[in-house]
């Protein structure tokens, strides 16, 4: 491709690279440049990709898309913001393969995950389509499972997976959008068909700063769609709603004012059941997902259905057919008279949705067994213990995933929220001993929330993950003892 047709889409303010180059590839990693690929210089919070020009030079790079002023024998086209450039490169290199098919973002702090699972699921069912996901539980392409790094991958790799999901026949993309992923342009130049807006709760202030600007980054999505549906039960959807350069379908389960609602709202141990409501018709509406939380995410994806152009009837039978998401309220077999669950519930508001969630259906203690990640929002921290003494009958505070800090520090600032409380608490540094203490102190009647880790099938500790499933720790401990 000539270098001319991969950089039309960007801003160019002058460099010396000829047009007429041919490119083979483009990298922003100088580490894996090859020759004839077009190095793009990102320049990140950490690390600056200008520092790599030589080395990309090295490796063979046909010419370098940056934003500084290089040597005069260096080929470069010059921009003035390289993460952008990177994403509308990378289009430009795969051909646009997101404009073939019908793109469907989803955002919020807490839901995606079920409800991109919810929808694919829907789509498949209602309308035979194949379906390519992406997500914090990883990559699918139809059946196909592909681990990934992050919720939203880099737009480089983004649109590898769009052509690979093209060229396998998917006709649908379901995608969660990341804070992140909106501010970071990993997915500048994606038109979004439909939108998804779950909820916003205190989560990446270590990264935003304030509420505010979290709520911002989010609401940039609701610009780059053609349609989109709100959870108008959320506080900050109205503000949401106002950023929305496009037609908006609200929905509620609380009473609010809605073109889609849910009525007859009965919680059970097993799931919840529920009349929608759309424009003078219902549907009965009875999903294997339990928590008042389960009615705003499939009410949410029976909007989007909508707007998609599925029967309201085919939207709903998708809901009682579909299955639980791994990680997400996950019941996990045990040998007695108690329940395990696993539940990715790692911020303050994912932990009241679970603890309470799950109170109804206890019959004797619920036990929350949770830490809370290292290198991320400190403030959460207490937070997350004065939900856990408030809400649970028995706190097992243990780690999560510390990454590079100190782990009994991180407990510390958790407890700080608890000091107050005259709940019963344990502390076991140790994730593994503590699943193993909660196990072996649970009585008849018991409900143990392992929450935090909910998919996730490792430890980050320093810069490693170190292989961590608290599927396996269940079952190997009822195993031993």
């Amino acid at each position: 491709m000539k270098l001319r047709e991969l950089i039309r889409s960007i801003r160019v303010l002058g460099g010396s690279a000829d047009p007429e180059t041919e490119i083979g590839g483009v990298c922003y990693d100088s580490r894996a440049v090859k020759p004839g690929d077009l190095f793009v210089a990102v320049r990140g919070y950490a690390v600056d990709g200008h520092r790599f020009i030589p080395k990309a030079l090295e490796n063979g790079a046909a010419a370098v898309l940056c934003i500084d002023e290089q040597p005069e024998d260096v080929p470069t086209v010059l921009t003035d913001n390289t993460r952008l450039a990177l994403a509308l490169v990378s289009r430009e290199f795969f051909g646009d393969p997101a404009s073939g098919m019908r793109m469907i973002g989803i955002t919020g702090t807490n839901g995606k995950t079920t409800s991109s699972y919810l929808i694919k699921h829907m789509l498949e069912e209602a309308l035979g389509a194949k379906v390519g996901l992406i997500g914090t539980n990883g990559i699918m392409i139809g059946e196909e499972f592909i681990h990934s790094e992050r919720t939203t991958p880099e737009s480089y790799e983004l649109q590898k997976l769009f052509r690979q999901m093209a060229d396998a026949g998917c006709t649908h993309v379901v995608m969660e959008v990341s804070s992140h992923a909106l501010v970071l342009d990993r997915v500048a130049g994606i038109r979004f068909n439909t939108a998804l807006y779950t909820n916003l709760t205190q989560d990446h202030l270590d990264f935003h700063g304030t509420m505010e600007a979290y709520a911002e980054a989010k609401r940039l999505l609701f610009g780059r769609c053609d349609a989109a549906a709100f959870n108008v039960d959320d506080a900050w959807a109205d503000y949401m709603i106002a950023g929305a350069a496009c037609p908006v379908l609200r929905c509620s389960a609380q009473g609010r004012e809605a073109e889609l609602s849910a009525e007859n709202i009965a919680l059970r141990a097993d799931g919840v059941r529920y009349t929608a409501a759309y424009q003078g018709e219902t549907a009965e509406v009875n999903a294997v997902l339990p928590g008042l939380f389960s009615v705003h995410n499939t009410l949410g994806v029976i909007g989007v259905g909508l707007l998609e152009g599925i029967p309201f009837a085919a939207c709903a039978q998708a809901m009682n057919s579909a299955r639980g998401v791994k990680g997400r309220m996950e019941v996990v077999p045990t040998d007695g008279d108690y329940s395990v669950i696993i539940d990715y519930s790692h911020t303050p508001d994912a932990l009241e949705n679970a603890l309470r969630t799950l109170r109804p259906v206890t019959r004797g203690r619920l036990i929350a067994l949770f830490g809370c990640g290292g290198d991320r929002d400190h403030a959460k921290r207490p937070i997350m213990g004065r939900i856990g003494a408030e809400l649970a009958d028995l706190c097992i505070v243990t780690s999560d995933n510390p990454r590079t800090e100190e782990p009994m520090a991180i407990i510390e600032d958790i407890l700080a929220g608890m000091r107050e409380s005259k709940t019963p608490r344990e502390v076991i540094c140790d994730r593994v001993a503590a699943i193993g203490w909660a196990i072996d102190n649970a009585g008849p009647g018991d409900v143990i929330l392992l929450a935090g880790k909910g998919h996730e099938d490792y430890q980050e500790v320093g810069h490693e993950k170190r292989h961590m499933d608290e599927r396996e720790i269940v079952a190997d401990f009822l195993r031993r003892r």
